[in-house]
């Protein structure tokens, strides 16, 4: 295969640079010039993609070193771009953040991986001159090729970015511009990072608003030249992520509402390149499961932010459970598997009834407890993978469990921590830990084949 598309990744120097509103602002000018662009998020992060679709009108992908090889990496954003003009790739955390206190599945993991040109975003509120020696190491850091090829300065004033601009172009590097101070310029955030696209007020104003900023003191049309200067690609596609349709037929339902809207669209891909035919539903405002459903997966989200919602919903409960009890195969990822426990406590401090599978309570636990990558060692047979076998995986939740399983060891990469996790049964995956199918297609052939026994 052949990665051929003009792209570009936008870094930053850490998180709280800017390169989120940096990279709305880019996709919006992009779009507004006629642009077909495909827009991707670097790490496990679900919302941001939300924020790109937003703006483009497709979903966005995700690209996650730690879950996939170069050869994937480098399938997905072709895949993933394909009928487009450009790919534009956001970082994720620091340019050059990984595992631990390496760049090991880094943003810069990504940039080397699919040879794509980086602009980094260089956040100076607070700075001046530390602004040029915080660029000067990112530059020289790796003692090699960097990656990047142009600089925006972010929430600098207007009257020192023309010093700003010399002195770092003095480093060899092209700077693009920058983007002024202004508290309209702000996206909202919550404990879980931004909030979602669609619970901003005015946000298509908004991002309109940044863009045509960016249009005075950012010069696109060279960007989009530097986006062009990615060399052709050649590669071998994966062969389990590329197999022919061999579940036609089979309907397999995903929650997606308000409360439920973490998924990696590369999952739904993945089931839909194997043949299964996605159905969504609410489980807020629908009364049921949909009808001759093989599947479900109930996604991860906010459902601690809408519980009373949920519980209200007596019938879609009653629903959930009687499929889950009478062996619907069952993937419940975060949130989902909060939605399966007797009782979650609301953001609002409330204790309400959910689907009654998981005997326990989910609550806020005052701190991030369980955070970032893991592998999964399987310690019995069940749904996703034999025992002994392991699977890659992420977690980030505040609100923990009673009751949160103990089928698997989770492990973080360096070691360092190890802890009991979810419930694995022979038709049911429950717990914190997320999975993105391109890192375990082994696993997401055995869901749908589970589901096809079902059907």
């Amino acid at each position: 295969m052949k990665l051929d598309t003009p792209r570009l990744i936008i870094a930053g120097t850490g998180s709280g640079s800017g390169k989120t509103t940096v990279t709305a602002g880019i996709l919006r000018c992009l779009i507004d010039r006629g642009i077909k662009t495909a827009s991707f998020k670097c790490g496990p992060d679900y919302i941001d993609p939300m924020f790109h679709s937003r703006i483009t009108g497709r979903a966005g992908g995700t690209l996650d070193p730690f879950f996939c090889s170069g050869d994937t990496l480098k399938y997905l954003m072709t895949e993933e771009s394909r009928g487009c003009d450009m790919a534009v790739a956001e970082g994720v955390m620091g340019y050059y953040d990984g595992i631990g206190f390496t760049s090991e599945a880094s943003t810069y993991d990504v940039a080397c991986a699919t040879e794509s040109p980086v602009l980094l975003v260089v956040g100076c509120r607070g700075m001046g001159a530390s602004a040029e020696a915080i660029l000067k190491g990112f530059l020289e850091y790796t003692g090699e090729d960097s990656r990047i090829r142009g600089v925006i300065f972010n929430n600098i004033s207007p009257r020192l970015a023309p010093t700003a601009v010399k002195k770092a172009e003095e480093m060899g590097v092209k700077v693009f511009g920058y983007l002024p101070s202004d508290r309209r310029f702000t996206l909202e955030s919550r404990h879980l990072g931004l909030v979602t696209a669609g619970e901003i007020k005015n946000f298509d104003e908004k991002i309109r608003l940044i863009a045509a900023e960016m249009e005075k003191t950012i010069d696109i049309d060279s960007i989009m030249r530097m986006a062009e200067q990615a060399g052709m690609l050649e590669f071998e596609a994966p062969e389990l992520l590329s197999e022919k349709p061999f579940a036609r037929g089979t309907k397999i339902a995903v929650s997606r509402d308000r409360a439920f809207n973490f998924i990696y669209r590369e999952n739904i891909d993945m089931l839909e390149r194997m043949g299964c035919r996605i159905v969504y539903f609410s489980p807020i405002d629908d009364e049921a499961l949909p009808d001759g459903i093989d599947g479900l997966i109930l996604s991860g989200g906010y459902p601690e932010i809408y519980a009373g919602s949920l519980s209200v919903n007596k019938s879609m409960r009653r629903s959930v459970k009687s499929a889950v009890e009478s062996g619907l195969p069952t993937i419940a990822e975060c949130g989902g598997f909060m939605y399966l426990h007797s009782i979650l406590e609301g953001q609002d401090g409330a204790r309400y009834p959910m689907a009654g599978i998981i005997k326990g309570s989910c609550a806020d636990s005052g701190s991030l407890g369980r955070f970032g990558y893991v592998t999964l060692k399987a310690e019995k047979n069940g749904l996703m993978c034999p025992e002994g076998s392991e699977m890659k995986a992420h977690e980030f939740h505040y609100w923990d469990s009673t009751s949160p399983g103990d089928d698997f060891d989770a492990v973080k990469p360096d070691g360092s921590r190890k802890w009991k996790c979810g419930f694995h049964t022979d038709t049911l995956y429950a717990g914190y830990p997320h999975f993105h199918f391109a890192s375990c297609p082994e696993a997401c052939r055995r869901f749908v084949l589970k589901c096809m026994k079902k059907n």
